[in-house]
């Protein structure tokens, strides 16, 4: 099998059940409940759809896109004002990108996913210790 080297654009919408995605270039589409769950659907859609070309998709080749909106509302671990702060963002502005009164700059967004990358990577290497009584 051969491994396609270019990424595949996935666009993430809300729906009643759950979630939806759709590539722009390619006849894939598929939904899940939970985002783990639309990702997996998302490759076993992608593999289906280039299987008779004799390619093997991975998860690297698949680039899934959200809007501000749809990310903070499923992923509320992270906190709009907190991740504000942590990148030097006024805290309203953020607000009102997340809430879709405003659409932020090119920069603006790589502002942002810098600052939800650099949470994230500070999350994977945290510890937790249990202590018994």
């Amino acid at each position: 099998m051969k491994t396609l080297k270019k990424k595949i654009k996935m666009i993430v919408e809300k729906t009643d059940t759950g979630l939806s995605a759709f590539s722009t270039d390619y006849p894939i589409f598929t939904t899940g409940r939970t985002i783990p769950e639309l990702f997996d659907n998302a490759l076993e859609a992608a593999n289906l759809y280039f299987e008779e070309n004799g390619f093997q998709i991975t998860h690297q080749n698949l680039k899934f896109e959200l809007d501000f909106q749809q990310f903070f509302q499923y992923y509320k671990v992270i906190n709009a004002k907190f991740l504000a702060d942590k990148i030097g963002m006024n805290p309203t502005l953020l607000s009102q990108y997340v809430q879709g009164h405003k659409k932020p700059s090119d920069k603006q967004i790589e502002k942002i996913l810098m600052g939800i990358h650099q949470i994230g990577q500070e999350l994977s290497e945290i510890n937790l210790i249990h202590k018994t009584a």
